[in-house]
Protein backbone atom coordinates (compact mmCIF):
# COMPACT_ATOMS: atom_id res chain seq x y z
CA UNK A 1 0.00 0.00 0.00
CA UNK A 2 0.92 3.45 -0.63
CA UNK A 3 -1.32 5.97 -0.52
CA UNK A 4 -0.48 9.33 0.80
CA UNK A 5 -3.54 11.57 3.13
CA UNK A 6 -3.53 14.52 4.51
CA UNK A 7 -4.80 14.38 8.56
CA UNK A 8 -5.43 17.80 10.14
CA UNK A 9 -5.40 18.34 13.87
CA UNK A 10 -6.77 20.88 15.68
CA UNK A 11 -3.76 19.97 18.10
CA UNK A 12 -0.44 18.44 18.40
CA UNK A 13 -1.40 14.91 19.26
CA UNK A 14 1.44 13.97 21.03
CA UNK A 15 1.41 13.58 23.73
CA UNK A 16 -1.36 11.28 24.04
CA UNK A 17 -2.69 12.88 26.97
CA UNK A 18 -6.46 13.83 27.00
CA UNK A 19 -9.51 12.07 24.56
CA UNK A 20 -9.28 14.43 21.83
CA UNK A 21 -5.77 14.21 20.83
CA UNK A 22 -5.57 10.29 22.22
CA UNK A 23 -8.61 9.48 19.60
CA UNK A 24 -6.15 11.18 16.71
CA UNK A 25 -2.55 10.13 17.76
CA UNK A 26 -3.86 6.18 17.53
CA UNK A 27 -5.79 6.62 14.49
CA UNK A 28 -2.55 8.56 12.75
CA UNK A 29 -0.28 5.73 14.56
CA UNK A 30 -2.54 2.55 13.02
CA UNK A 31 -2.85 4.08 9.11
CA UNK A 32 0.88 4.50 9.14
CA UNK A 33 1.43 1.00 10.70
CA UNK A 34 -0.75 -0.18 7.86
CA UNK A 35 1.60 1.51 4.87
CA UNK A 36 -0.17 5.00 4.33
CA UNK A 37 1.99 7.66 4.09
CA UNK A 38 0.58 10.19 6.42
CA UNK A 39 0.99 14.29 6.04
CA UNK A 40 0.00 15.49 9.38
CA UNK A 41 -0.69 19.30 9.89
CA UNK A 42 -0.90 20.54 13.41
CA UNK A 43 -2.13 23.81 15.02
CA UNK A 44 0.08 24.22 18.04
CA UNK A 45 -1.19 25.99 21.10
CA UNK A 46 -0.82 25.09 24.94
CA UNK A 47 2.57 24.97 25.43
CA UNK A 48 2.37 21.57 23.27
CA UNK A 49 5.64 21.06 21.24
CA UNK A 50 6.57 19.79 17.83
CA UNK A 51 7.23 15.86 18.44
CA UNK A 52 9.79 13.82 17.22
CA UNK A 53 7.65 10.99 17.80
CA UNK A 54 5.12 12.24 15.09
CA UNK A 55 7.93 13.21 12.50
CA UNK A 56 8.97 9.83 12.96
CA UNK A 57 5.86 8.11 12.29
CA UNK A 58 5.03 10.30 9.04
CA UNK A 59 5.50 10.88 5.70
CA UNK A 60 5.69 14.81 6.77
CA UNK A 61 4.54 16.60 9.43
CA UNK A 62 3.69 20.41 9.05
CA UNK A 63 2.74 23.19 12.23
CA UNK A 64 0.88 25.75 12.33
CA UNK A 65 0.52 28.77 15.33
CA UNK A 66 -2.87 28.82 16.55
CA UNK A 67 -4.42 32.76 16.46
CA UNK A 68 -5.89 32.68 19.29
CA UNK A 69 -6.15 36.59 19.55
CA UNK A 70 -9.31 38.70 20.43
CA UNK A 71 -9.80 40.03 16.80
CA UNK A 72 -10.72 36.10 16.22
CA UNK A 73 -13.84 36.11 18.15
CA UNK A 74 -15.53 38.71 16.59
CA UNK A 75 -16.33 36.83 13.27
CA UNK A 76 -19.98 35.83 13.00
CA UNK A 77 -18.21 32.15 12.26
CA UNK A 78 -16.63 29.75 16.03
CA UNK A 79 -14.03 30.79 17.26
CA UNK A 80 -12.81 27.41 17.52
CA UNK A 81 -12.42 27.73 13.32
CA UNK A 82 -11.22 30.96 12.38
CA UNK A 83 -8.60 30.59 14.77
CA UNK A 84 -7.31 27.67 13.25
CA UNK A 85 -8.39 29.18 9.68
CA UNK A 86 -4.11 29.37 8.11
CA UNK A 87 -3.49 30.45 4.40
CA UNK A 88 -0.13 28.43 4.88
CA UNK A 89 -2.06 25.48 5.37
CA UNK A 90 -4.23 25.72 2.49
CA UNK A 91 -1.58 26.33 0.54
CA UNK A 92 0.14 23.07 1.53
CA UNK A 93 -2.86 20.73 1.16
CA UNK A 94 -3.58 22.55 -2.19
CA UNK A 95 0.04 21.09 -3.36
CA UNK A 96 -1.15 17.55 -4.50
CA UNK A 97 -4.93 15.71 -4.41
CA UNK A 98 -4.67 13.61 -1.98
CA UNK A 99 -7.67 13.01 0.31
CA UNK A 100 -8.03 14.89 3.33
CA UNK A 101 -9.19 14.08 6.85
CA UNK A 102 -9.90 16.81 9.18
CA UNK A 103 -9.85 16.12 12.87
CA UNK A 104 -13.08 17.89 14.28
CA UNK A 105 -15.33 20.82 13.12
CA UNK A 106 -12.06 22.95 14.19
CA UNK A 107 -10.36 22.76 11.18
CA UNK A 108 -13.46 22.45 8.48
CA UNK A 109 -12.39 26.27 7.79
CA UNK A 110 -10.42 23.76 4.72
CA UNK A 111 -13.89 22.85 3.32
CA UNK A 112 -14.59 26.25 2.70
CA UNK A 113 -11.74 26.84 0.36
CA UNK A 114 -10.57 23.36 -0.75
CA UNK A 115 -12.45 22.49 -4.01
CA UNK A 116 -12.58 19.28 -6.06
CA UNK A 117 -10.96 17.01 -3.63
CA UNK A 118 -12.01 13.94 -1.09
CA UNK A 119 -12.41 15.61 2.55
CA UNK A 120 -13.33 13.78 5.40
CA UNK A 121 -14.50 15.04 8.81
CA UNK A 122 -13.73 13.06 12.17
CA UNK A 123 -17.08 14.00 14.11
CA UNK A 124 -15.18 14.04 17.69
CA UNK A 125 -18.83 15.77 18.83
CA UNK A 126 -22.06 17.29 18.32
CA UNK A 127 -20.33 20.42 19.21
CA UNK A 128 -22.94 22.72 19.32
CA UNK A 129 -24.27 20.48 22.12
CA UNK A 130 -20.74 20.18 23.59
CA UNK A 131 -20.57 24.24 23.87
CA UNK A 132 -24.32 24.30 25.30
CA UNK A 133 -23.32 21.94 28.04
CA UNK A 134 -20.27 23.79 28.76
CA UNK A 135 -22.19 27.16 29.04
CA UNK A 136 -24.84 25.36 31.67
CA UNK A 137 -22.53 24.13 34.15
CA UNK A 138 -19.91 27.45 33.25
CA UNK A 139 -19.73 29.59 37.00
CA UNK A 140 -17.35 32.70 35.23
CA UNK A 141 -20.18 35.32 33.25
CA UNK A 142 -17.61 35.83 30.63
CA UNK A 143 -17.23 31.99 30.09
CA UNK A 144 -20.49 31.26 30.03
CA UNK A 145 -21.58 33.86 27.50
CA UNK A 146 -18.44 33.06 25.29
CA UNK A 147 -19.59 29.01 25.67
CA UNK A 148 -23.30 30.18 24.46
CA UNK A 149 -22.15 32.14 21.50
CA UNK A 150 -20.03 29.31 20.92
CA UNK A 151 -22.71 27.31 20.56
CA UNK A 152 -24.76 29.47 18.63
CA UNK A 153 -22.07 29.84 15.72
CA UNK A 154 -21.45 26.21 15.94
CA UNK A 155 -24.78 25.12 14.81
CA UNK A 156 -25.19 27.60 12.25
CA UNK A 157 -21.66 27.12 11.64
CA UNK A 158 -21.98 22.88 11.18
CA UNK A 159 -24.04 23.39 7.71
CA UNK A 160 -20.51 23.18 6.00
CA UNK A 161 -20.25 19.48 6.43
CA UNK A 162 -22.51 19.23 3.35
CA UNK A 163 -18.86 19.92 1.23
CA UNK A 164 -17.53 17.11 3.07
CA UNK A 165 -17.10 14.03 1.28
CA UNK A 166 -18.10 11.99 4.42
CA UNK A 167 -18.53 11.96 8.44
CA UNK A 168 -16.32 10.21 10.49
CA UNK A 169 -18.65 9.14 13.65
CA UNK A 170 -17.79 8.39 17.06
CA UNK A 171 -20.55 7.14 18.55
CA UNK A 172 -23.97 5.50 17.57
CA UNK A 173 -25.97 8.61 19.28
CA UNK A 174 -23.48 11.12 17.18
CA UNK A 175 -23.89 8.61 14.28
CA UNK A 176 -28.00 9.10 14.57
CA UNK A 177 -27.89 12.49 14.46
CA UNK A 178 -25.45 13.11 11.87
CA UNK A 179 -26.94 10.77 9.26
CA UNK A 180 -30.50 12.29 9.61
CA UNK A 181 -28.72 15.89 8.40
CA UNK A 182 -26.29 14.93 6.08
CA UNK A 183 -24.87 12.33 3.38
CA UNK A 184 -22.31 9.39 3.77
CA UNK A 185 -22.06 9.40 7.34
CA UNK A 186 -20.21 6.20 9.07
CA UNK A 187 -19.77 5.10 12.59
CA UNK A 188 -15.84 4.68 13.34
CA UNK A 189 -15.63 3.99 16.71
CA UNK A 190 -12.09 5.06 18.24
CA UNK A 191 -8.97 2.63 18.10
CA UNK A 192 -8.20 1.27 21.24
CA UNK A 193 -4.67 1.57 22.67
CA UNK A 194 -4.94 -1.24 25.14
CA UNK A 195 -4.96 -5.09 23.19
CA UNK A 196 -7.16 -6.55 25.38
CA UNK A 197 -9.26 -6.42 28.62
CA UNK A 198 -6.55 -6.71 31.75
CA UNK A 199 -7.58 -5.43 35.02
CA UNK A 200 -5.44 -6.51 37.86
CA UNK A 201 -6.07 -9.41 40.21
CA UNK A 202 -6.33 -8.71 43.92
CA UNK A 203 -7.57 -5.63 45.60
CA UNK A 204 -6.96 -1.80 45.74
CA UNK A 205 -7.39 0.20 48.60
CA UNK A 206 -8.72 3.56 47.00
CA UNK A 207 -11.41 5.29 44.69
CA UNK A 208 -10.23 6.98 41.70
CA UNK A 209 -11.21 9.79 39.06
CA UNK A 210 -9.61 10.75 36.37
CA UNK A 211 -9.65 13.33 33.54
CA UNK A 212 -8.29 16.85 32.15
CA UNK A 213 -9.12 18.78 35.13
CA UNK A 214 -8.49 22.51 33.40
CA UNK A 215 -11.99 21.29 31.75
CA UNK A 216 -15.14 22.75 33.50
CA UNK A 217 -17.20 19.30 32.90
CA UNK A 218 -14.75 17.72 34.45
CA UNK A 219 -13.88 20.02 37.52
CA UNK A 220 -17.60 19.96 37.79
CA UNK A 221 -17.79 16.11 37.96
CA UNK A 222 -14.74 16.12 40.57
CA UNK A 223 -16.42 19.06 42.57
CA UNK A 224 -19.26 16.90 42.51
CA UNK A 225 -17.22 13.75 43.69
CA UNK A 226 -15.92 15.54 46.53
CA UNK A 227 -18.88 17.84 47.87
CA UNK A 228 -21.85 15.47 47.25
CA UNK A 229 -20.92 11.68 46.84
CA UNK A 230 -17.80 11.96 49.31
CA UNK A 231 -18.11 14.91 51.02
CA UNK A 232 -16.15 13.25 54.36
CA UNK A 233 -13.62 10.70 54.59
CA UNK A 234 -15.35 7.57 53.67
CA UNK A 235 -13.18 6.16 51.37
CA UNK A 236 -9.53 7.05 50.07
CA UNK A 237 -9.85 9.15 47.23
CA UNK A 238 -7.16 9.70 44.54
CA UNK A 239 -8.09 12.42 41.84
CA UNK A 240 -5.72 12.79 38.38
CA UNK A 241 -5.62 14.65 35.81
CA UNK A 242 -3.94 17.56 33.81
CA UNK A 243 -3.99 20.79 34.72
CA UNK A 244 -5.61 21.27 37.77
CA UNK A 245 -6.69 24.59 38.96
CA UNK A 246 -6.07 26.12 42.59
CA UNK A 247 -9.13 26.34 43.51
CA UNK A 248 -9.06 22.36 43.18
CA UNK A 249 -5.44 22.42 45.32
CA UNK A 250 -7.72 24.06 47.61
CA UNK A 251 -10.37 21.98 47.94
CA UNK A 252 -8.34 19.30 48.15
CA UNK A 253 -6.33 20.60 50.82
CA UNK A 254 -8.78 20.69 53.25
CA UNK A 255 -9.48 16.83 53.26
CA UNK A 256 -7.16 14.36 55.10
CA UNK A 257 -8.71 11.42 53.18
CA UNK A 258 -8.29 12.65 49.36
CA UNK A 259 -5.18 12.76 47.15
CA UNK A 260 -4.52 15.27 44.04
CA UNK A 261 -2.24 13.50 41.46
CA UNK A 262 -1.57 16.66 38.87
CA UNK A 263 0.13 16.07 34.97
CA UNK A 264 0.95 12.34 35.91
CA UNK A 265 2.59 10.50 33.38
CA UNK A 266 0.98 7.82 30.63
CA UNK A 267 2.82 4.98 33.04
CA UNK A 268 1.67 6.60 36.08
CA UNK A 269 -2.01 7.14 34.96
CA UNK A 270 -2.41 3.71 34.05
CA UNK A 271 -0.61 2.41 37.26
CA UNK A 272 -3.50 4.49 39.02
CA UNK A 273 -6.25 3.16 36.92
CA UNK A 274 -5.04 -0.41 37.57
CA UNK A 275 -4.41 -0.28 40.92
CA UNK A 276 -7.62 1.40 42.01
CA UNK A 277 -9.86 -0.89 43.59
CA UNK A 278 -13.21 1.17 41.82
CA UNK A 279 -12.73 4.02 39.03
CA UNK A 280 -15.42 6.82 39.32
CA UNK A 281 -16.55 8.65 36.34
CA UNK A 282 -19.14 11.02 36.28
CA UNK A 283 -20.42 13.66 33.94
CA UNK A 284 -23.34 16.20 33.14
CA UNK A 285 -22.86 15.70 29.16
CA UNK A 286 -23.90 13.22 27.77
CA UNK A 287 -21.48 13.91 24.03
CA UNK A 288 -19.01 12.11 22.41
CA UNK A 289 -17.26 9.66 24.00
CA UNK A 290 -15.22 9.62 26.98
CA UNK A 291 -11.41 8.04 26.12
CA UNK A 292 -10.92 7.50 29.88
CA UNK A 293 -13.72 5.28 30.16
CA UNK A 294 -12.07 2.82 27.38
CA UNK A 295 -8.93 3.06 29.42
CA UNK A 296 -10.94 2.30 32.82
CA UNK A 297 -13.03 -0.92 31.10
CA UNK A 298 -9.63 -2.24 29.77
CA UNK A 299 -7.33 -2.05 32.47
CA UNK A 300 -9.55 -1.13 35.71
CA UNK A 301 -11.27 -2.78 37.78
CA UNK A 302 -15.05 -2.38 38.97
CA UNK A 303 -15.67 0.94 36.82
CA UNK A 304 -18.61 2.96 38.44
CA UNK A 305 -20.32 5.50 36.63
CA UNK A 306 -23.41 7.73 35.89
CA UNK A 307 -25.84 7.18 32.75
CA UNK A 308 -24.53 10.28 31.17
CA UNK A 309 -21.54 8.72 30.25
CA UNK A 310 -22.15 5.91 28.99
CA UNK A 311 -25.20 6.78 27.07
CA UNK A 312 -25.02 6.05 22.91
CA UNK A 313 -21.68 4.32 23.85
CA UNK A 314 -23.12 0.84 23.60
CA UNK A 315 -20.51 0.30 26.31
CA UNK A 316 -23.96 0.19 29.45
CA UNK A 317 -23.36 -3.05 30.52
CA UNK A 318 -19.41 -3.16 30.72
CA UNK A 319 -20.20 -0.63 33.85
CA UNK A 320 -21.89 -0.30 37.49
CA UNK A 321 -24.42 2.45 36.70
CA UNK A 322 -25.93 4.74 39.42
CA UNK A 323 -27.10 8.05 38.84
CA UNK A 324 -27.60 10.10 42.07
CA UNK A 325 -25.13 10.89 44.43
CA UNK A 326 -26.72 8.60 47.46
CA UNK A 327 -26.70 5.84 45.19
CA UNK A 328 -23.25 6.49 44.09
CA UNK A 329 -21.67 6.50 47.10
CA UNK A 330 -23.80 3.19 48.81
CA UNK A 331 -22.48 1.36 45.77
CA UNK A 332 -19.14 2.25 45.70
CA UNK A 333 -18.52 1.43 49.10
CA UNK A 334 -20.11 -1.77 48.19
CA UNK A 335 -17.71 -2.35 45.49
CA UNK A 336 -14.63 -1.44 47.81
CA UNK A 337 -15.49 -4.81 49.24
CA UNK A 338 -16.02 -7.26 46.05
CA UNK A 339 -13.31 -8.17 44.50
CA UNK A 340 -14.16 -7.91 40.28
CA UNK A 341 -15.51 -11.37 39.06
CA UNK A 342 -14.28 -13.92 36.69
CA UNK A 343 -17.77 -13.97 35.12
CA UNK A 344 -17.50 -10.34 35.30
CA UNK A 345 -14.15 -9.97 33.05
CA UNK A 346 -15.19 -12.49 31.10
CA UNK A 347 -18.37 -10.57 30.03
CA UNK A 348 -16.17 -7.42 29.87
CA UNK A 349 -13.87 -8.82 27.66
CA UNK A 350 -16.80 -9.88 24.95
CA UNK A 351 -18.17 -6.51 25.23
CA UNK A 352 -14.94 -4.56 24.54
CA UNK A 353 -13.94 -6.80 21.65
CA UNK A 354 -17.55 -6.77 19.88
CA UNK A 355 -17.00 -2.61 20.37
CA UNK A 356 -13.48 -2.05 19.41
CA UNK A 357 -12.04 -4.51 17.37
CA UNK A 358 -9.46 -2.17 16.09
CA UNK A 359 -8.33 -4.34 12.99
CA UNK A 360 -11.78 -4.36 11.39
CA UNK A 361 -12.24 -0.48 12.30
CA UNK A 362 -8.61 0.55 10.34
CA UNK A 363 -9.65 -1.57 7.41
CA UNK A 364 -13.08 0.04 7.78
CA UNK A 365 -11.31 3.45 7.75
CA UNK A 366 -8.35 3.25 4.52
CA UNK A 367 -11.59 1.97 2.70
CA UNK A 368 -13.50 5.19 3.45
CA UNK A 369 -11.03 7.76 3.27
CA UNK A 370 -8.68 6.33 0.54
Amino acid sequence: MSQHIHIVSFAIPFPADYGGVIDVFFRVKALAENGLKIHLHCFQYDDRKPSECLEKMCWSVNYYRRDVSFLRQLSMRPYIVTSRDCRELIENLSKDDYPILLEGLHCCSVLEKVSNRRIFVRAHNVEHDYYSELAKVEKNIFKKSFFWLESKRLKKYENVLQRASGILCITKKDYDYFSSRYDNVSLVPPLSAFPEVVPSEGHGDYVLYHGRLDVVENLNAVCFILDEIFPDDAVKLKIAGLNPPKCLYDKVDRRENTELIANPSDEEMLGLVRNAQVNLLVTAQDTGLKLKLLNALYNGRHCLVNEAMVVGTGLAEACEIRNDAKSLRERCLTLMNENLSLEMISKRREIMSAFCDNKQIINDLISAVC
